[in-house]
Formats: structure tokens, C-alpha cells, sequence
């Protein structure tokens, strides 16, 4: 196979096979990177021009009934300082954040069982109602369908679920038995169906991944044609089963990044909070490999740094202002700009089939 011809399909929509992406992945070192990122580039300053979309993250909680292996605030970590924001604390968060351009508030936390529907739909549509111009994003789990249809008819716009991997037997090593793949992409359906913008995404690096695991999640990114994707490295936590394990490859996860980029033209792809704290820079490579989204945190400053699914987690000692000053210039020194917009989805290429 022509590693080129296989990049060139991918420009111009077309999907590829299994046999196709496992050669594209297994010989990514040989794949000129700069040229890649310049193709992935091209797409996207071509659907978004050289705008980057802020997401005001407000992490809600960092309580989790779930066990997962690699997540420093699973339910057995007993060394995490717990914490819930309060309806008026999530409410101050984006009033914070509205005045500096923030347009999408992403609340995200752990599947705390105190959020119930009881609990959530009011914050959603109080955010609504006092920022009726702005998008809500969740990212806070596995929830009923009904749940996820009481939340969307309050006003949330879209919903993030990564996936973590798609490939079943994969999935049970970094899980427990309570959990699985199966249930997670039937949440990722039944929210397409209700009519979220819907986001998945995948961990580069994790154990015992392979290479044709990597191939399931792009051929899953390729059904599934989610709006949004999110792709980071895994990173070791010291308190969990895996913070003895190696963490993912930069380079590896930036070339997932751009060729995501490629198969989904229009989609939102941050670049991750994982990837910045990887590797000094990599913010912007990220961006550079075909991102358009980052996503300051707006949280309450004496929480943000018990909310840790990794070690060494990216913490700004900056105010959200000065954060924000911060992220523009990054953004400036390569090209980009943040733009005050919700960012919404908007489907004007062809799908691949």
C-alpha cells in the first residue's frame, strides 16, 4: 500500500478499510508529519478559517460512583479531596466567564449520583435563561435516555461522551466489570437520536492497547460521524492500578489528531488539557495538527486542582482573565485567533460512506 494515496483518500472523503488503516497507522513514523499537519491544516482553516473556539470548562464535581483503572478520581481513590459545586457556584462560574467571551460552558464531572435529573435540569436551564445566546455542553457520563432527553429539552445543546475505546475486549481491561463498551456507544446513539451534538473520543497510550485497537476507533469515528472528537494521551494516575504504566505517545496522538481532522472536516476537535500538560507546546501543535478548540477552565480556583484524572495535570496559577490573555497569545504566536462564538456544528461537507 501508498501511505501518500491512503492520506489522499482520506482528503477526499472517502473512508478507508480495516486492512487500510491498520498499514496508515502501523506506519505512521513514516509519514512526513509536517506535511500531514499542513494537509489537516488546510481543511480546517477551510471550514473554520484561522478561528479557535474558548469552551468555559466548569468541572461540577469530582465524586465518581465508577472504578475506572486509569482515572485518578475513580470511586476507590481515597486520597481525592471531594467537592460539589453548588447551582449558585456553577452560575457565578459563567458569569465570570461571559463578560471575557465565553459563548459555551462545558460542564463536566464524575457520574456523581447526586446530580440527579432533580438536581441538573434546573441549572441547565437556568444557564439558558440568563445566557440565552450561549451553548451548554455536558460531559458528565453514562445517564438513562430519559435523563439525557430531560437535560436536552432544558436547553443543553451537547453532550460529550468519550468513548475510551471501542474495541470491546480493550475496553474490559481498563474498566471494571460493571461497566462496558457496548452500554457506552448505545448512550452515544440514544444522544444523536435525541439530538445533542455529540462527542466521543479515545486515549492514545493506554494498556495494553494495539495498533488494531487504534484502527477500531478510527473505524468507529468513521460510523458514528460524531460532531465533536477528543483525542489525548493516556496519562498515568499514581493512585490507580495504573500509575506505574508508561504514558502515550505525543507524536502518535498528534497524528490520530490530524488524520481525524481529514475524516471529519467539520468536526470540533479540542486540543486537549492532556495533550498541554504532556508536553510544553503541545497546546499548539495540537491546533497546528488540525484542532480548533481549547477549553480554559472557569472553575472555582481552589478546586481546580482536586479535579485530577492524571498526575501532573495542567494548572494555571492565573485568574480566568489572565488565563485567557494567556491562551490568545499562544494562539497569536501561531497564527490563530480565539473568536467569541458558540462554535456550533455546522454540516456543509460530504459524509463519509
Amino acid at each position: 500500500m501508498d501511505i501518500l494515496l491512503l492520506i489522499e483518500k482520506l482528503e477526499n472523503k472517502n473512508a478507508l478499510s480495516y486492512e487500510e488503516w491498520v498499514y496508515l497507522i502501523s506506519h505512521y513514523e513514516d509519514v512526513s508529519f509536517e506535511g500531514l499537519s499542513q494537509k489537516a491544516q488546510k481543511v480546517q482553516r477551510r471550514q473554520f478559517g484561522n478561528s479557535v473556539y474558548i469552551r468555559g470548562l466548569i468541572e461540577i464535581s469530582n465524586y465518581c460512583k465508577n472504578n475506572c483503572y486509569y482515572c485518578g478520581i475513580r470511586a476507590g481513590n481515597k486520597n481525592v479531596n471531594r467537592y460539589r459545586l453548588t447551582k449558585e457556584e456553577i452560575l457565578e462560574c459563567c458569569r465570570n466567564g461571559y463578560p471575557l467571551g465565553f459563548r459555551t460552558f462545558v460542564l463536566q464531572g464524575g457520574e456523581d449520583p447526586y446530580f440527579t435529573d432533580e438536581i441538573l435540569v434546573p441549572i441547565v436551564y437556568s444557564i439558558k435563561n440568563e445566557f440565552p445566546d450561549c451553548a451548554v455542553t455536558l460531559s458528565l457520563g453514562e445517564r438513562s435516555t430519559q435523563s439525557y432527553k430531560a437535560l436536552f429539552d432544558a436547553g443543553a445543546n451537547r453532550y460529550l461522551l468519550r468513548h475510551e475505546t471501542a474495541d470491546n475486549a480493550h475496553y474490559s481491561k481498563l474498566h471494571p466489570q460493571t461497566m462496558s463498551a457496548e452500554n457506552r456507544k448505545k448512550c452515544l446513539y440514544a444522544l444523536k437520536e435525541i439530538g445533542y451534538q455529540v462527542g466521543c473520543g479515545f486515549m492514545v497510550g493506554s494498556p495494553f492497547q494495539t495498533n488494531e485497537q487504534l484502527v477500531q476507533d478510527m473505524l468507529f469515528l468513521q460510523e458514528f460521524q460524531p460532531e465533536m472528537v477528543g483525542i489525548g494521551p493516556f496519562l498515568p494516575h499514581c493512585d490507580t492500578p495504573f500509575g506505574q504504566y508508561e504514558a502515550g505517545n505525543i507524536e502518535l496522538t498528534l497524528f490520530l489528531l490530524a488524520l481525524t481532522r481529514l475524516l471529519l472536516p467539520n468536526a470540533l476537535i479540542p486540543s486537549t488539557t492532556a495533550l498541554a500538560s504532556a508536553k510544553h507546546s503541545a497546546r499548539q501543535q495540537g491546533i497546528l495538527a488540525g484542532a480548533n478548540v481549547v477549553m480554559p477552565n472557569l472553575s472555582p480556583f481552589q478546586f481546580r486542582k482536586d479535579y485530577e484524572h492524571y498526575n501532573n495535570k495542567l494548572f494555571s496559577g492565573s485568574e480566568s482573565a489572565q488565563e485567557l490573555e494567556k491562551l490568545k497569545k499562544q494562539m497569536e504566536e501561531i497564527g490563530y485567533s480565539i473568536t467569541v462564538s458558540r462554535g456550533d456544528y455546522v454540516n456543509n461537507s460530504k459524509k463519509v460512506v
